[in-house]
């Protein structure tokens, strides 16, 4: 009996170990509601039961409620749920906006019905109580449009309500539905969530709606919107009224910047936000101050206005983080701790200087990278002095301080590089790491204070040396300012041809207008290049890429008597590095706009081009009273291909589909991928239906030969419509529905015939 209790204690204690160790799961969403965003982020066990209130089966989106309890669930995998599903979910938590859950397992149990969707005002949706929950808003259609999503189609209303506006995401694609919604009085239910800033702070509401259906028009426009009186524009402000209830509220931080009478910024921690004011008094960055304002979401962004500072003149410096331009320029809706309006701290090479009539600006170059650092001047009304600009010699690695500030992004994209800029207090927040390299402002400064101590020591050669002098200091001044409208030509959208002959005539003209060159790789020739090279001694440097091979080379010629110098090749490499940075910003640009209007799979025209082209396509043929054609295509049994050999054969298969179509078209004829396994084709030049027929009959021969798509053979087929202008329609969203509906036609008058399948695929033969 003894040797038993020792046995009995230790059991005991592995069990409470194992109890400490694994805490027990939470039951309840409102144990999970009740949990910090610091709890969350220790990953605690769940496993509660609960009712679907939305699932849209993409995106991840599933919203489950409990009563009055709701909750947002990660759910990345495939399933198949139904609004009013009883579902029992085991998983984990995660911080977020507010505790979240990422699921293990999502089992249904029952169907059921919805819970009783609850009447909320903009004030119960701005509250943590109603996150997530299923609610009933009423409210004013202010806009309705059609939008895309990276998997659906969506439909976007913005609401306004007694409190402000809110946004709503609609399920559904139907144009249709959206005729006299705007200025309508509406009833809308659906799922209560918040829009975040960069810094997971809340700035805005939106409502997750499961279709039109739950948009219930209580009473409809009293005038149609296209119906009223033109208003002269001077004249517009006259309607403007706005009924502002918002409260004022109270922040707490320590100063960061502060430009008199705009903006000052305070930061608490990981948090910082923008306060509006017209401030002029003194403020002392790093003082701990109190602010108060109201709220505001401008783009999204939140920050506080018609502030108010009190400084309690009492220091609590903040160190500035250090940051690299990925981590300022890269964030995540999924990331709290994004870093606008933080004070950070990052290096970069200068670039150029350039003091403007508000505001200095150096442009500097960090890991492949551009950004700017800005030193806005005080306004006038301040009386504040304006200090000298710090004179920095391009090509010098800097290390600015300051407030990062995101320009001109969205800051609801889950995912996106942003455009930032570092807002300098004073010129002390410049601290330069390492001078430039030999051939530099600086270094030409030097010799130039040279000179004129040898003036002062050569008394008799005084006259002569100070012209040279002054001769020197005007063409170094002529060489900065061509290079500082070059860098501004190559973020501008002067052709790449003409900035490359600035760039030699600039070499050109430090050679004292020797011939100079530049021999594009694959491309043109530009520049002086003599007609009789073998009189010359030509010397060249290659255009380096950031990857791959040069992109090119420039080119000098000299006299056979010329001696060589430092100053050739100093000079050529400034000039190839200015020809690296134009060609490589200009493929960068090419490159994303060919991506926003080509289809990346199919590499043809999206259908943000083809929309774009179409609405052209209109205007042209309404101003010249012509006619043009359109075919809608829609590739039958296309799934079967997916669910049979898997979406890279199925890829593989538009690949081809959309090469044989593309070869019978005529060359000013457009052909567009819609999405999935649809396409159009914009005909701009038909005398008639009959020529669009023929050129329909020609793109459905394309699938009269089998496609050999790696080891498999398929047997496709197509169903197309035509729209004809104007006869089917004079607008973009008229002749797209018509060619639309025409394609559901002959898609419909296949399926007696489904037997012979429209698409069949072969497996290869086995030997």
């Amino acid at each position: 009996m003894k040797r038993l209790f020792p046995a009995i204690a230790a059991i005991f204690g592995w069990s409470c170990f194992a109890w400490a160790a694994a805490p027990p799961a939470l039951t309840t969403l409102r144990a999970v509601r009740a949990l910090s965003n610091a709890e969350a982020s220790q990953a605690l066990p769940v496993a509660f039961e609960a009712t679907v209130t939305y699932f849209p089966g993409y995106s991840g989106l599933l919203f489950v409620q409990d009563g009055d309890q709701a909750i947002f669930v990660y759910l990345t995998a495939d399933a198949k749920l139904l609004a009013g599903d009883r579902v029992l979910v085991r998983g984990k938590t995660q911080a977020s906006f507010r505790p979240i859950v990422i699921p293990d397992s999502v089992t249904l149990l029952h169907h059921g019905d919805l819970p009783k969707a609850v009447r909320a005002t903009f004030n119960d949706l701005i509250s943590p109580q109603f996150d997530c929950m299923l609610v009933k808003v009423h409210a004013v259609v202010r806009t309705a449009e059609l939008g895309w999503s990276p998997e659906v189609r969506i439909t976007y209303l913005q609401l306004l309500t007694d409190g402000g506006y809110i946004d709503a995401m609609v399920d559904s694609s139907d144009p249709n539905v959206l005729q006299g919604l705007l200025d309508a009085e509406v009833e809308v239910t659906g799922i209560a969530g918040g829009k975040f800033d960069p810094k997971m702070q809340q700035a805005g509401v939106i409502l997750h709606v499961a279709s039109m259906a739950n948009v219930n028009v209580l009473k409809r426009a009293s005038a149609n919107p296209w119906s009223l009186p033109v208003t002269p524009m001077d004249k517009v402000f006259s309607a403007y009224h706005v009924q502002d209830q918002t409260q004022r509220v109270k922040v707490h931080g320590s100063i960061t910047y502060y430009e008199p009478g705009t903006a000052v910024v305070l930061q608490d921690g990981t948090k910082s936000l923008w306060i509006e004011t017209p401030e002029r008094s003194p403020l002392q960055i790093g003082d701990i101050a109190d602010a108060t304002g109201f709220p505001d979401a401008h783009n999204g962004f939140l920050s506080l206005t018609h502030g108010e500072i009190q400084d309690s003149q009492i220091q609590a410096p903040i160190q500035p983080a250090p940051a690299t331009w990925q981590q300022l320029a890269l964030w995540s809706a999924n990331k709290p701790d994004g870093q606008l309006y933080d004070l950070v701290s990052i290096e970069g090479q200068v670039v150029t200087a350039i003091r403007g009539a508000v505001q200095d600006e150096y442009v500097l170059l960090a890991d492949g990278q551009l950004f700017s650092a800005i030193y806005r001047h005080p306004d006038a009304a301040s009386r504040l002095p304006l200090s000298e600009m710090k004179k920095i010699s391009v090509g010098s690695r800097i290390r600015v301080t300051g407030i990062c500030k995101i320009e001109g992004t969205n800051p609801y994209n889950i995912t996106q590089e942003a455009p930032f800029n570092i807002l300098l207090r004073s010129f002390d927040d410049i601290a330069v790491v390492a001078g430039p390299t030999s051939l530099n402002i600086r270094n030409l400064l030097l010799a130039v204070c040279g000179l004129i101590l040898v003036l002062f020591a050569a008394l008799a050669k005084g006259w002569t040396l100070e012209r040279k002098v002054r001769r020197q200091t005007a063409v170094l001044a002529e060489i900065e300012q061509r290079r500082s409208h070059i860098l501004e030509d190559i973020n501008g959208s002067r052709p790449l041809a003409e900035i490359i002959e600035e760039i030699v005539a600039l070499a050109s003209f430090k050679f004292h207008d020797a011939p100079c060159w530049c021999q594009i790789a694959g491309g043109a020739l530009l520049g002086k290049s003599p007609p009789e090279l073998a009189a010359f001694r030509v010397v060249h440097h290659e255009i380096p890429a950031r990857s791959g091979p040069p992109l090119g080379a420039v080119f000098a010629a000299f006299g056979p008597r010329d001696r060589p110098s430092a100053v050739e090749s100093e000079t050529l490499s400034m000039a190839a590095g200015l020809a690296t940075l134009a060609v490589e910003t200009r493929r960068l640009y090419n490159d994303l706009r060919h991506r926003s209007e080509f289809d990346l799979l199919t590499d043809i025209h999206n259908r943000f081009s083809l929309e774009k082209h179409l609405d052209a396509q209109i205007a042209e043929a309404r101003g010249n009273a012509e006619i043009f054609g359109l075919i809608y295509i829609d590739l039958d049994e296309f799934k079967q291909v997916n669910d049979e050999y898997g979406h890279h054969i199925g890829d593989l298969y538009l690949q081809e589909v959309a090469r044989r179509m593309k070869q019978q078209l005529r060359s000013h004829d457009l052909l567009a991928r819609l999405g999935g396994d649809e396409f159009a084709a914009l005909l701009p030049m038909v005398r008639s239906r009959a020529g669009v027929e023929e050129i329909a009959q020609r793109l459905e021969h394309c699938f009269a030969e089998p496609f050999q798509v790696g080891e498999n053979r398929i047997e496709g087929s197509a169903s197309f419509g035509i729209a004809l202008y104007p006869e089917n329609g004079v607008s973009r969203d008229s002749l797209l529905s018509v060619a639309d509906a025409s394609m559901y036609v002959a898609k419909n008058a296949k399926r007696p015939a489904e037997a012979d399948l429209a698409v069949s695929v072969s497996l290869p033969a086995k030997n």
